[in-house]
């Protein structure tokens, strides 16, 4: 299995508890494409270092997840992700073994 993370930046105006529910979409999601959800980190509202499509603070959340077979698996996630209204960034990356 490969590991990897995801880490999505919610738009500042949606309520915590709702911003926490789309983090359990996408463990959903990764679950339901046979994904092995390791560790979720819900860091919170965070201030940007510079502004973002004219946003200057969001709440930041890591999923890390384990794949036997990645090839569209990670095509989905980054398609849901990116035509969400909700996510202003998000960013996959595969983990080193340590």
């Amino acid at each position: 299995m490969r590991n990897y993370e995801v880490m999505t930046i919610h738009r500042p105006e949606i309520v915590e508890d709702d911003v926490r529910s789309k983090v359990a979409e996408i463990e959903a999601l990764l679950k339901a494409r046979g994904a092995e959800i390791t560790d979720t980190d819900f860091w919170g509202k965070r201030r940007f270092a510079y502004e973002i499509k004219h946003v200057r603070e969001g709440y930041y959340s890591v999923v890390q997840f384990a794949l036997d077979d990645p090839s569209t698996v990670l095509e989905d996630l980054d398609r849901a992700l990116a035509l969400s209204d909700a996510v202003v960034r998000h960013k996959v990356v595969r983990r080193d073994k340590s």
